[in-house]
């Protein structure tokens, strides 16, 4: 397994409310700094810390929340002070941190028609036929950056260059679940029917989310993707149990 350093990346932890906490490796969209902040929620989540009660990865930070009155504290020590310096601790821990095993999950998306109205005019604003469009989208294994806006909810990326799109002007104000978008070299995919105002290129059969399941969400922040064509009669026949999922380490 490779090892996960931040000697290249400056930190930051910040307060963003009276119990929780962030800790920022910048404000861009990176695969070595999101590597870095999904070890860190690992890290956190091992270590067990008193009082914290969430650890939430992003693209480059992760949240921290924590219950003020369970967080031990030294003579004159703030509550602040005492969980930022525990923190802290972890964050220099990194330099020899190990990369958890990969798991690869294979999206099957049927693209275009009635799965994927804006699948034409997407690859227009791209100058690229629909078949090009949808040949770049499966071509490469993708990140799952974060998991957000609805639970379930995946940020995957980077896109090709040639697939950098801005969101739709006008968003819908239903995107029914299992829809597969891009915008911003990034695919998402709607668990649930919400408003949303990427382009629809596709949709999946699977569920990524269902409260029933030992585990909800169906991805994980630091899973890798790999979408699939398939047809629209593999679509309506796809049984939902069949997920393909690949593990390896990293």
């Amino acid at each position: 397994m490779s090892a996960v350093s931040r000697e290249r990346y400056s930190y930051q932890i910040t307060p963003i409310g009276d119990q929780s906490i962030s800790i920022e490796f910048g404000a861009v969209i990176d695969v070595e700094i999101n590597r870095l902040v999904c070890a860190l929620a690992r890290r956190i989540e091992s270590a067990a810390l008193a009082g914290v009660v969430d650890v939430l990865p992003s693209f480059s930070a992760v949240g921290v929340h924590y219950l003020a009155a369970e967080v031990p504290t030294g003579p004159g020590e703030r509550v602040h002070a005492a969980i930022t310096r525990r923190l802290r601790g972890l964050v220099e821990a990194l330099e020899s941190e190990s990369q958890a095993a990969t798991r690869t999950v294979e999206i099957p998306v049927c693209y275009g028609g009635e799965h994927g109205p804006d699948l034409e005019e997407a690859a227009q604003a791209c100058s690229l036929s629909a078949q090009r469009l949808v040949d770049l989208h499966t071509r490469a294994p993708l990140r799952v950056f974060m998991i957000g806006f609805t639970p379930g909810h995946p940020y995957i990326g980077l896109l090709d260059e040639q697939l950098d799109l801005p969101r739709r002007a006008s968003p819908r104000t239903v995107v029914p679940a299992g829809s597969v978008a891009i915008a911003n070299r990034q695919s998402v995919i709607y668990p649930l029917a919400t408003p949303g105002g990427w382009h629809l290129i596709g949709r999946t059969p699977l569920r990524l989310f269902d409260a029933q399941r030992e585990q909800p969400c169906l991805l994980q922040p630091g899973d890798e993707i790999r979408f699939r064509a398939v047809s629209g009669a593999e679509f309506d026949a796809w049984p939902q149990a069949a997920v393909r999922i690949e593990e390896s380490a990293s």
